[in-house]
């Protein structure tokens, strides 16, 4: 009998952290049955010789918990060779819910992840209750990937407490209920728990989103009701992206008081330089890798996610503009063509550049992002952005070398491309030697590209292909077995997932085939096709020959086939 499906003559890399190596690989029943040598002929064959072939991508933070609904095909994360995501970080979910509670969620997750409240209560089906509930309604809608979800503390609290979740500690009594719930989660298949320390993340009336300030022992509570289903992970975002220098022992020790409980793996939010360039000089990314150094010295199993590149913010024409004054306004009420025109009348475009020359030089806030030239650069315009680009590259550096204020460089870039230049703002990450050595540490797991969130703002989902392409190949600063395995089977240790992260016989078929000299992506586009319209960042990959999940080609020459063989992962395995 022919198998399913044989890949032949691939440069084999495993996700082990082993070296490649040149073989085939045979898949029968969406589970991998041979790897070496395949004799037998495929019903369907792939020739690999000259590409890559690795285990699938593995995103260990995402916010899809919505767009998975009315995107079965995920993207562009599908386009990156992901082939399985985490739903449910930072404390953020739909379950479990009452009724009464829908809009409340769905507005906690529009101001804490900028994804459209009007997008979520129409793109939802909303037919569940329990966490239980919202996994068997998931599997329903059939997606491209695999999913794996935690049970989020913003959830929990508001199920048990209602509008006390907010600002008031849970009574010991209403801690059980919380930890019952938690419980029923993970019985029905969330890998773990998530929770939210960071101020910054609030619910539409402007106060910190349930759970930021509950006690260590309501936190600690709920570490043990995952250690006693058998061991899992407690996700959280802490607000280590604050002053490290400063501020890390206040982070660490809660920390080590949630991970002390025991049994359970830790992963939490990291980046380095804020408010990139600093004063002090501090390198952050040492300080980082000293910290999780110290906490895995003692027993500790903590893993720091973290954004591969500088990101924060993106702006253009396509969507935001920087400056907020009367000209700036006007061109702001205007469609993209509108703009574009806009900017082609000399005594308009003059007026944009005098009104913004006042705000920028004397750093007043209506400068928004240009207020941090340094920070601020340019992604380029040739088909591939330039995400690493050097401090001579950011706008302060282009506006030096063409002897102009900040302001014309930024109004001349657009002009010059037809309003189809993007900007980034490196809110993190923006020292890349400090990126580099945390990045380096045994204890970093690059990702952390929030897809499915911060659609208006940023395009991080397609981590991967970075991590593969600069990180990897054009950098060196990773092996090409660790790079793969950082995206593969470390992740899917993290997560505990068992059956699949590594190509071995019996694991199930998630597989990248890749030319390796080719992946990458192409620039960002800003496109309106959310439910009712709403407007997302999204970004297209290259240099994929195929992606496999679960036996079936999803990605072929990097298009979709149609497929979407993805299942829910409870317990570490498949259903």
């Amino acid at each position: 009998m022919p198998h399913d499906l044989v890949i032949r003559g691939g440069q084999i890399v495993d996700g082990t952290g082993a070296e490649p190596f040149i073989g085939d690989l045979a898949i029968d029943n969406n589970v991998i049955t041979v790897v070496g040598k395949v004799t037998d002929k495929g019903a369907r064959e792939i020739d690999a010789t000259g590409y890559l072939v690795t285990p699938g991508f593995i995103d260990a933070h995402t916010h899809l918990d919505a767009q998975i609904a009315w995107d079965p095909m995920v993207t562009p994360s599908t386009q990156h060779g992901v082939t399985t995501v985490l739903l449910g970080n930072c404390g953020v979910t739909f379950a479990p819910c009452r009724p009464e509670h829908r809009e409340l969620l769905a507005g906690m997750m529009e101001t804490v992840e900028d994804i459209p409240k009007h997008a979520i209560m129409s793109g939802l089906p909303w037919d569940w209750d329990q966490y239980g509930d919202y996994l068997e309604s998931l599997e329903r809608s059939k997606p491209a990937v695999n999913v794996v979800g935690l049970v989020g503390h913003c959830a929990v609290r508001y199920y048990v407490m209602g509008d006390r979740a907010v600002d008031e500690l849970a009574t010991d009594e209403e801690i059980e209920q919380m930890a019952d719930l938690v419980k029923k989660a993970l019985d029905a298949g969330a890998v773990g728990f998530s929770t939210s320390r960071v101020e910054g993340h609030r619910i539409p009336d402007g106060r910190p989103v349930p759970g930021t300030f509950s006690s260590e022992e309501e936190l600690c509570r709920f570490a043990e009701v995952v250690r006693d289903s058998g061991g899992g992970l407690v996700q959280t975002v802490l607000g280590i992206e604050g002053d490290l220098v400063n501020d890390t022992d206040r982070i660490t020790n809660l920390l080590r008081k949630i991970a002390s409980v025991g049994g359970n793996r830790l992963m939490t939010n990291t980046s380095v330089a804020i408010g990139w360039p600093r004063r002090d000089g501090a390198n952050d990314g040492k300080v980082l890798t000293q910290r999780f150094a110290d906490m895995a010295a003692d027993g500790f199993d903590v893993t720091g996610g973290c954004i591969p590149r500088g990101s924060g913010y993106l702006f253009g024409f396509c969507n935001e503009l920087p400056i907020r004054t009367p000209a700036w306004n006007t061109l702001r009420e205007k469609d993209f063509e509108g703009r574009v025109a806009a900017i082609n009348d000399a005594e308009f475009y003059d007026q944009l550049i005098s009104e913004a020359r006042e705000v920028l030089d004397e750093h007043k806030p209506e400068g928004g992002a240009l207020n941090r030239p340094k920070a601020v650069f340019w992604l380029g315009d040739g088909p591939h952005p330039d995400w690493a680009a050097g401090n001579d590259k950011s706008l302060h550096g282009l506006a030096q070398a063409a002897g102009e204020h900040v302001i014309e460089t930024f109004l001349r870039i657009c002009k010059q491309t037809q309003g189809k230049a993007i900007f980034v703002l490196r809110v993190f990450n923006g020292d890349l030697n400090a990126l580099t050595d945390w990045m380096k540490s045994d204890h970093c797991l690059p990702g952390l590209g929030d897809a499915g969130a911060h659609v208006g703002q940023v395009m991080d989902a397609t981590w991967a292909t970075h991590v593969l392409g600069y990180w990897t190949r054009d950098a060196g600063v990773y092996t090409l077995p660790d790079g793969i395995r950082r995206m593969t089977s470390e992740p899917a240790r993290v997560l505990g997932i068992k059956d699949r992260g590594t190509l071995e016989v019996g694991k199930r078929a998630d597989i990248n085939v890749i030319d390796y000299e080719k992946v990458g992506q192409y620039q960002p586009e800003y496109v309106h096709d959310f439910p009712n319209g709403a407007g997302r960042y999204t970004q297209p990959g290259c240099g994929f020959r195929a992606t496999i999940c679960n036996g079936e080609i999803v990605l072929e020459n990097d298009k979709h086939t149609g497929a979407r063989p993805g299942r829910i992962i409870r317990h570490g395995v498949a259903s």
